[in-house]
């Protein structure tokens, strides 16, 4: 897909799909792209996990280590004082502001190997972790943090939005973290939603921003329930039109979802 006016190339991998009813939107969602921070999802996947089973504490402290904090990027953990932070901690911390460092703090307790895992065992083939969050890529180390597909994160937040992933007490946590995602300027920018009011449209999302990636996922609750993935993978100057494109999917999610219905009506 190009970009409008004949500018530089957008390629979007996108799948929007209505739970109640089945009906699907896609283009190219097999397209297997970069997907940034969104691939920290399967982190706060792993981590819900544990702590559903009771094999993780919330209030375990994980400690925050120089390394850590010079990723740089996304994030406050980094800028702050403390240590020491639990694991409800770090993880409200990737998921309100997609934090490198609380990222990586996470990524050695949980192990990188364990998130792969994670990924194979929901059916994930060309959607996975590939290394932690670095300053600087170079020679001999993952092209990039995160791959995959918007078919096969679509089937994954399928699966957490029905409760049928690891069980509910996993979904709920994982869920109620992306709620708390402080980044609406993608897909969810033309989702009609106040966070701030109960009787509205939800959003539970993650997004991720890299050189040349922009990328949505998440759970729409309106009328209806709603999953979606879209991932655009562009040239240097494509920003707005990358952006203009997961916002035009955006609107297609809106419209599947509808207004919220009160109980009252």
């Amino acid at each position: 897909m190009s970009a409008a006016g004949g500018g530089p190339a957008v390629r979007v991998g996108a799948m929007v799909r209505r739970l109640d009813d089945g009906h699907p939107l896609s283009a190219d969602p097999d397209l297997v792209l970069p997907l940034a921070s969104v691939g920290k999802v399967l982190l706060l996947g792993e981590v819900a996990r544990r702590l559903a089973a009771g094999t993780l504490s919330p209030t375990q402290p994980v400690e925050l280590r120089d390394d850590d904090r010079e990723v740089g990027g996304t994030g406050l953990i980094g800028q702050l004082s403390p240590q020491h932070w639990t694991v409800t901690d770090l993880a409200t911390a990737v998921a309100a502001v997609s934090d490198n460092a609380a990222t990586n703090a996470l990524l050695r307790l949980v192990t990188l190997d364990a998130v792969r895992q994670l990924a194979h065992r929901a059916g994930l083939r060309h959607t996975t972790v590939h290394d932690r969050i670095r300053a600087e890529r170079g020679p001999g180390v993952p092209e990039t943090f995160a791959s995959g597909t918007a078919r096969e994160l679509c089937a994954f937040l399928t699966d957490v939005a029905t409760g049928t992933w690891q069980g509910p007490q996993a979904c709920r946590l994982l869920r109620g973290w992306l709620a708390g995602n402080t980044d609406r300027t993608m897909v969810a920018d033309s989702i009609g939603h106040d966070p701030w009011s109960s009787d509205r449209v939800r959003v539970e999302n993650k997004t991720g921003t890299d050189t040349g990636v922009r990328a949505d996922t998440g759970i729409v609750t309106g009328r209806h329930i709603v999953v979606y993935a879209v991932i655009a993978a562009f040239e240097p100057g494509a920003e707005r039109a990358a952006l203009a494109e997961l916002r035009r999917w955006g609107t297609a999610v809106d419209r599947l979802a509808g207004p919220h219905r009160p109980d009252s009506s």
